[in-house]
């Protein structure tokens, strides 16, 4: 048996441009940025793990902030809670100009570096040595994987906006980092 090939003609070529032309099926430029052909599997898999993660690590640091009297961790906790809200609302922002949908693929996971349900469930009912005990924790397990992760999205994505993000939201976790370090446990 013997394959036909399609073969495309200057003629054939011509008359289905014309009708392509005829019928106004052209391509028109969009206005603005272009939206989601800008973000790969990537982008979109960063920033609905980064969502859920901050969310968490938000929750500690509010408990935190609102239930600790040590000035020591209330200074790491209040900055960490207006850090992690800054990050949310670009986060989401992101998440919306990619096009993909807000489906929450990793609501209710414990995974690395996400504050587990369980600690969330100590520290509102916890204060002094436990309370500051479950936040360092808490954090710092956050952060290095935000720092991790975020380099993930520098080295892999394809949208500027989200590796710029993730520059942005690397950086801060490291400087984060560094300071929850010198608190001591």
């Amino acid at each position: 048996m013997q394959l036909r090939r399609n073969v495309l003609t200057p003629r054939t070529a011509a008359a289905l441009l014309a009708a392509v032309l005829a019928t106004g099926c052209t391509q028109q430029p969009v206005a603005g940025p272009p939206r989601a052909v800008a973000f790969n599997a990537t982008d979109t898999a960063w920033i609905q793990l980064m969502i859920p993660m901050d969310e968490r690590a938000l929750r500690l640091a509010a408990l935190t902030a609102d239930r600790t009297t040590d000035p020591a961790l209330t200074g790491p906790a209040t900055a960490s809670e207006s850090k992690l809200k800054g990050e949310l609302e670009r986060l989401r922002r992101l998440l919306e100009l990619s096009g993909a949908p807000d489906t929450r693929p990793h609501e209710g996971h414990n995974m690395p570096g996400m504050v587990p349900l369980g600690t969330l469930e100590k520290a509102a009912t916890s204060t002094g040595e436990e309370l500051r005990r479950l936040f360092l924790d808490g954090m710092r397990a956050h952060l290095a994987q935000v720092r991790s992760l975020c380099a993930g999205e520098r080295a892999s994505g394809s949208a500027d906006d989200a590796k710029d993000l993730a520059e942005a939201v690397g950086g801060s976790a490291g400087e984060q980092l560094a300071l929850l370090n010198t608190t001591p446990r």
